[in-house]
């Protein structure tokens, strides 16, 4: 047996032990500024990601680094307040340990968010944006020898995002009365912002939108043949159009985030009561 499966394994039993053998039939991986979906769980349970063998500490603003189980949309569910990120100096077999281990326990679906600059000029700050596709720009996490409990050498990427969840999506966006934007999200390293250059080359390369994470989530959900839902919440627009004294703040971006949280809440628990 792979020795990382064996520590990934690991890790899943000494959360389920403190979940007391709760099954998640979905996991949720919540962005900067959007771990208030978390107060919408009944039941919770938290664990901290410190108290779990093997498992790196979030660090990053506006992550509190827990999981929380219990329930939401009828559904039994396990979302990871704040995630794991490439820039704060973790191997990438840490950004996704997390996701792996939730995939571990056998969840069916991954629902990913995130905050992101939106490099469309049809996004503005507070747009949510259903990811159709996606533009990576990390190191790949299945580079390495292969975990064959988890997957295939080879994995498809051809619908990294699931259609009929987005058509789902579209559907709840019109009845509850939430515009929803569709877009290609670009992922890089961070930490730093990107700059206006490098925001127009996003765009003509067919970006949308940008941040520094989830792609590798999606990935290694993909892997394991779990189908995924991304969302970005848009909390400032890199149109590489700025003043001279413009600059990109870390608080701003969590602030539009919990600005926009509510409606994503709101799309998210419907998703998941209609599965």
């Amino acid at each position: 047996m792979n020795s990382k499966f064996i520590s990934i394994q690991g890790a899943a039993d000494s959360l389920s032990l403190r979940l007391e053998g709760l099954k998640p039939q979905v996991g949720i991986v919540l962005g900067s500024g959007l771990g208030s979906l978390a107060d919408s769980i009944q039941n919770p349970v938290t664990v901290p990601y410190r108290e779990l063998p093997g498992f790196p500490v979030s660090t990053a603003l506006g992550h509190k680094g827990v999981f929380i189980a219990g329930q939401l949309g009828g559904k039994q569910v396990l979302a990871m307040q704040g995630r794991i990120h490439y820039y704060e100096g973790y191997g990438m077999d840490q950004v996704v340990l997390p996701i792996r281990v939730m995939l571990t326990m056998g969840i069916k679906t991954l629902i990913v968010s995130n905050a992101a600059g939106g490099i469309g000029f049809h996004l503005h700050v507070g747009d949510l944006m259903i990811i159709k596709d996606h533009i990576n720009l990390l190191p790949n996490p299945l580079i390495g020898p292969n975990i064959d409990e988890l997957g295939p050498r080879f994995p498809d990427m051809t619908r990294p995002y699931d259609p009929a969840l987005i058509r789902l999506a579209k559907e709840l966006g019109q009845e509850l009365g939430i515009e929803l934007k569709e877009g290609v999200y670009v992922g890089g390293t961070g930490p730093s912002y990107e700059t206006p250059a490098e925001y127009k080359y996003f765009r003509i390369i067919g970006g949308d939108a940008v941040g520094m994470s989830t792609i590798p989530e999606v990935i290694v959900a993909r892997h394991a043949g779990v189908p995924v839902f991304g969302i970005s919440v848009i909390t400032n627009e890199a149109h590489d159009n700025y003043a001279e004294d413009f600059q990109n703040d870390g608080n701003d971006v969590v602030v539009a985030a919990n600005a926009a949280a509510g409606k994503m809440t709101r799309l998210i628990e419907k998703m998941i009561e209609r599965m």
